[in-house]
């Protein structure tokens, strides 16, 4: 299991700037409910409703959909029958955002696009996640997906992480309380729209403008900008800064790739830890 704690911001317990907010999300899979997670430990009081089906997630990875959800009420609603959507617009009446992963025609069928929203619930504001903005957000996609079109994935390797989820769920927590300021300042709701596939592509600039290619400047070039073997497994070293950069020649006792590669080889993850402490290296090993 993850270390639930890095799911969310670090604050002190009595920091709630959203506390008093009030938020429904029917985003199901992955960027929906780590915004809502987020969300939630910001204060805010969250409902989720899912189809009776549930979230495909709680199939895919029941450590994730715990991980996502913890503390957040479910309910179950058929938004496909007028009684579940009688029930979710008395929600909505109560509630000061909602966060939706429908595509647009879907949207437009349950009465929560753009123009419903505002005739029904002009108080209330929106984050909508779709996969592609604009006028292609009914078309489909997921993580891989996004992924590949931001240039993400090297080879026929899947990547080891979801970063376009993540980075989209990044965006809309950002996007809700942008929204919700506006909201309080002009006394109505604010509808705003995250494509993931824009999130994919915020997460590539790097890679594209071509500073982790390699032999480039973090991809390779430097030294002391790298990852390492050791005696007992691997340690990655970032050592940009001048002061990094004389402390690491101190501590390795130069700053050729060869004397790195040497200092590193020599000592365990546990001592190069050590070390790091000792010569306020940004340096990080394990044992492999």
């Amino acid at each position: 299991m993850p270390d639930t704690a890095r799911l969310y911001p670090r604050h002190p317990r009595s920091y709630k700037p959203l506390q008093g907010v009030r938020i429904v999300t029917l985003a199901l899979n992955l960027p929906g409910p780590a915004a809502a997670a987020r969300l939630r430990a910001l204060g805010a009081k969250v409902l989720k409703i899912e189809p009776p089906g549930g979230d495909p997630m709680g199939q895919l990875s029941p450590d994730l959909y715990r991980a996502m959800h913890k503390g957040v009420p479910v309910r179950s609603l058929d938004l496909k029958t007028a009684e579940g959507q009688t029930a979710l617009h008395e929600q909505l009446q109560q509630s000061d955002l909602l966060l939706t992963a429908f595509r647009p025609a879907a949207l437009e069928r349950l009465g929560l696009d753009r123009h419903g929203l505002a005739a029904r619930h002009p108080h209330l504001s929106a984050v909508f996640v779709v996969g592609y903005p604009g006028r292609q957000g009914h078309l489909p996609g997921h993580d891989l997906t996004f992924q590949a079109e931001a240039r993400l994935i090297d080879g026929a390797h899947l990547p080891t992480t979801l970063l376009a989820d993540m980075m989209g769920a990044m965006l809309v927590s950002e996007a809700a309380m942008g929204a919700l300021l506006h909201q309080r300042a002009q006394g109505r709701g604010a509808l705003l729209e995250v494509a993931l596939s824009d999130a994919a592509g915020f997460a590539a600039v790097p890679r594209a403008l071509g500073i982790t290619a390699p032999g480039q400047v973090l991809g390779g070039a430097l030294p002391e900008y790298g990852v390492y073997r050791c005696a007992d497994g691997l340690v990655a070293i970032a050592a940009l800064e001048p002061h990094f950069q004389r402390a690491l020649t101190q501590a390795a006792g130069g700053m050729t790739r060869r004397a790195i590669a040497h200092w590193c080889k020599a000592r365990t993850a546990a001592q190069l830890s050590e070390l790091a402490q000792q010569h306020d290296l940004p340096l990080k090993a394990w044992a492999s």
